[in-house]
């Protein structure tokens, strides 16, 4: 099985999600976004390689997790190598978040390898770059105005960005 390359985790995050939340946080970005909350995470050289038996073994270890978020670097630069991780994710009943710079008409469209694989398994997706100038402290889970937190597998089934209506989000 593939390791992930990444920057770090949290085993008990309050602030990656609603809820107490695993966090993995990978290692690569090809966004560069000004004012990134997590610079370091842009080497794709970077971090360190986990196995998926580690993460896992997380997992199955916190009976009081909510859920899991996935943020970076971009998850989706190592979609193949997290879509285990996800189907595992879900298996549990867990809630599966990802933060992403892609937009998610990019992700769904095909175009990026393993993606829309990815995305089946996500049920919130935080889409866009971050952008200094739409940074807003007031933003529930994000970081700037243009990013949008999308309910995922409602998007997929009916075809169309649907925005996610729960307030433990939204």
């Amino acid at each position: 099985m593939a390791r992930i390359r990444i920057s770090g985790i949290v085993n008990d995050s309050i602030v990656d999600g609603p809820g107490l939340r695993y966090t993995i946080f990978t290692q690569g970005c090809p966004h560069h976004c000004e004012g990134c909350h997590n610079p370091h995470t842009h080497s794709y050289k970077g971090g360190k390689k986990i196995s998926f038996r580690k993460i896992k073994k997380d997992i199955l270890s916190n009976p009081l997790l909510q859920g899991v978020t996935l943020s970076g670097g971009d998850p989706f630069v190592q979609a193949k190598n997290l879509i285990p991780v996800a189907k595992f994710i879900k298996e549990q009943g867990l809630e599966l978040a990802c933060y992403t710079g892609y937009m998610f008409e990019v992700l769904s469209s095909g175009k990026l390898p393993f993606a829309r694989e990815l995305l089946s398994y996500i049920d919130v997706l935080i889409d866009g770059k971050f952008i200094l100038a739409q940074k807003s402290l007031n933003l529930k889970f994000k970081g700037s105005a243009n990013q949008r937190t999308i309910d995922v597998q409602s998007s997929l089934s009916q075809g169309k960005i649907v925005l996610m209506t729960d307030p433990r989000w939204a």
